[in-house]
């Protein structure tokens, strides 16, 4: 993980070098030089329990996606309503969270739930009634989606393509988790999962995409428990280091970020 954190902040520091030397050719809000979307996968106690009231604390708004399958979802329905009564937002992480099995690391993968025994018009089928789902849990119209693994090729083909216009951005994961402004696409953009990293770690990975003077994604799972997890302490230690720095940072909810870039390419003539 630290060889992984030291690759990824020497690439981002030497595209940083560059990216100085030309602006970006589309501020964000308030004059902010990166905008910072905190995601939070999978529908977890942890997130409930500790990440967000770290969030409120801090005044910053992030993005929750919710496996629709989860026992924690019905277990917890209230609370999970009240995220999004909070301002903050509740994405799409499809119902199953199907993953290919056959991939390096997926033996976790439940034949049941396996990707690629799933076509594509089964995934989109599913996942567009994860948005129907969601509409019933805190009438939102507009979503966002998370691949779940980053994995979107299905036994017959990548599902996203059909599932593309039913939301006004896509994390699809990968690399460094950032995505120069000038090639952002809003139904591809990378996604970061730090796992174990401290809070200084953290921080440097924002500083480090923070040089380059784009966007930043990092998706949570466990927060002070549960898997893939980061401590309470290093995550707080980022909050704080974000909400102090809120002139060079603009932390939302993903779904607000993704909104923003659509308008600047209706303003810009891009459809």
């Amino acid at each position: 993980m630290r060889k992984l954190l030291l690759s990824v902040l020497c690439s981002l520091l030497a595209g940083g070098a560059q990216a100085q030397a030309t602006p970006a050719s589309t501020a964000w809000p308030h004059g902010a030089r990166v905008a910072v979307s905190l995601g939070y996968d999978d529908t977890l106690a942890s997130q409930l329990d500790v990440a967000l009231p770290a969030l409120q604390r801090h005044g910053l708004k992030a993005s929750f996606y919710l496996q629709l399958s989860s026992p924690l979802l019905q277990s917890r329905l209230a609370e999970w309503r009240r995220v999004a009564q909070l301002g903050h937002e509740l994405g799409n992480h499809s119902l199953f969270h199907q993953c290919a099995g056959s991939l390096p690391g997926h033996a976790w993968v439940e034949p049941a739930r396996d990707l690629d025994s799933t076509t594509a018009a089964q995934m989109a089928d599913q996942v567009l009634l994860g948005n129907a789902m969601l509409f019933a849990i805190d009438g939102e119209r507009e979503r966002t989606y998370t691949v779940p693994c980053g994995d979107h090729q299905a036994r017959d083909g990548d599902y996203l393509p059909r599932i593309a216009a039913a939301f006004v951005g896509i994390k699809q994961g990968g690399g460094s988790g950032v995505t120069a402004r000038a090639v952002l696409q809003r139904h591809a953009v990378a996604v970061y999962a730090p796992v174990g990293l401290s809070g200084s770690e953290l921080i440097a990975l924002v500083r480090a995409a923070g040089a380059q003077g784009d966007m930043v994604n990092l998706t949570f799972h466990g927060v002070g428990g549960d898997y893939l997890g980061t401590s309470a302490a290093a995550h707080e230690e980022l909050l704080a280091y974000l909400a102090s720095h809120r002139d060079e940072y603009w932390t939302d909810t993903f779904r607000n970020i993704m909104r923003y870039v659509r308008a600047q390419e209706s303003a810009d003539g891009h459809h």
